[in-house]
């Protein structure tokens, strides 16, 4: 068997005990055969964006960030829709990579787990694939009234949704092993 693959884990919420925290745990429990994923700890340090900063060398918290990307096998993003779109600071965080293109071909898997979340999955989708994340019908998700299926200790306690859940991750690694 090969070894586990990387995989970095952005949440697109800023809230301590967030829902889509406790997916990413879940799912990091449920792929623990194929998967080691490192939750990355700090979305809400990195700077606005800017321009003018982006140059060599950038902020040390975008070089760290960057070099996580660059170093996992895949990334995994779990999100809330804000105000009917993506939440500010992981925009944010998309728009540190533009000029650098970590996300470009890399494989991604997109869960947005919110109330509804319609327009902000769609939204983030189209940033995802203008940046050319390697990013297929199968390995996105759309999680809507999340918090009646995933609970605080990181359990999907849905069945429809367990299941979508491991179709994804069965998918995402597909997609990692033929990217590689």
């Amino acid at each position: 068997m090969s070894s586990k693959k990387t995989i970095l884990a952005i949440c697109g919420s800023t809230k301590k005990f967030s829902t889509n925290l406790s997916l990413i745990k879940a799912i990091a429990n449920i792929s623990d055969a194929y998967f080691s994923i490192t939750i990355f700890d700090g979305i809400d340090k990195l700077p606005h964006f800017n321009p003018d900063l982006d140059i060599e060398p950038a902020p040390q918290t975008i070089i760290n960030f960057r070099k996580q990307l660059k170093e996992a096998d895949g990334i995994l993003i779990c999100t809330p829709e804000y105000a009917m779109g993506v939440p500010g600071t992981l925009k944010n965080a998309i728009d540190w990579t533009v000029s650098s293109c970590e996300f470009s071909h890399k494989p991604v898997a997109l869960i947005t787990a919110s109330s509804v979340g319609q327009k902000g999955h769609a939204a983030l989708l189209e940033t995802l694939k203008v940046i050319e994340c390697n990013i297929t019908d199968e390995t996105q998700l759309l999680i809507s009234f999340s918090k009646t299926k995933i609970n605080d200790k990181s359990q999907i306690t849905d069945a429809e949704t367990f299941e979508h859940v491991n179709q994804l991750i069965r998918a995402f690694l597909q997609n990692i092993n033929t990217s590689h």
